[in-house]
């Protein structure tokens, strides 16, 4: 017989694992002396070892192993036990499949923003209507992120896409976060669903020239610095915002692609041509 140290070292296993097979039932010491403990294993315990170390192979758990090493287990109780064995592994490998394709779905997303939103860049451009949902209240900015929570629970259970670019329109923004500030959420969707209490189906109104911003930002922050940056390249080009249509921020980057703190967005600032731009400017 060989000593639990000696058994280890034969076997390939460490101490700790033959003490946890003895505590599960899995390979229990041929002798135990009685005054100190000592375990000691024989040559043929190797066969339970190897026979383990096959059901590990096929991914079997200990405690599905137990019955299969200690007692007497039927040609049906193995099918049983294989059967089940791999309806798991088959629901595993689905779920890996699926999780597979949605890191394919992200990679393209990913690379086609990297590859067409460029940071800090500042264009003209007019913004087509589109129908959207919507949701409008006076509530302090911290309270942002539960109306887009809301909004996208609400668009799901119509069988809309929540994971689409996200509008945020200040209609009328605080000097700080604790105030409430006047603001609405809306995601673009595919048809006319129904509305309710808080949320609105409408057609949301383009804009003929509007100045935009791409840049990378964090929407529930307060130290966004696109609208200043708008004001001052109007300022410059011979533009004015104007102050009846309200800034729109719009989020490119769904809630599952954003990697790191930012994402990146456009600030819209609808604008009007007040003078020509002074020659030799740019």
């Amino acid at each position: 017989m060989f000593k639990i140290g000696a058994f280890a070292k034969l076997s390939g296993m460490t101490i700790k694992t033959l003490r946890h097979y003895d505590e599960l039932g899995l390979l229990k010491p041929a002798h135990v002396e009685k005054d100190s403990g000592y375990r000691y294993y024989t040559a043929d315990q190797l066969l339970t070892i190897r026979r383990i170390e096959g059901f590990k192979e096929q991914g079997l758990t200990l405690e599905m192993m137990r019955p299969l090493l200690t007692g007497a287990v039927s040609p049906s109780e193995a099918v049983s036990t294989l059967l089940k064995k791999r309806e798991e592994l088959e629901s595993q490998i689905r779920m890996a499949q699926q999780q597979l394709e949605e890191v394919d779905e992200r990679l393209v997303r990913v690379v086609r923003h990297a590859a067409t939103a460029e940071d800090g860049k500042i264009s003209l451009r007019s913004v087509e209507p589109v129908l959207v949902a919507s949701i409008r209240e006076n509530t302090p900015k911290g309270k942002l992120c539960l109306l887009l929570d809301e909004l996208k629970r609400y668009v799901r259970s119509h069988g809309e896409d929540p994971e689409r670019e996200m509008t945020i329109v200040w209609h009328r923004k605080a000097d700080c976060d604790e105030e409430p500030s006047d603001i609405e959420v809306a995601m673009p969707i595919s048809k006319e669903i129904p509305d309710s209490r808080s949320v609105s189906i409408y057609q949301m109104p383009g804009v003929k020239a509007a100045v935009i911003y791409t840049h990378r930002c964090d929407p529930y922050k307060n130290n966004c610095k696109a609208a200043e940056v708008l004001r001052s390249w109007a300022a410059n080009e011979g533009y004015r915002p104007l102050e009846t249509v309200p800034v729109r921020e719009v989020y490119l980057t769904s809630d599952k692609d954003i990697y790191g703190q930012l994402r990146m967005a456009e600030t819209i600032m609808p604008i009007e041509r007040i003078r020509k731009k002074a020659s030799g400017s740019t």
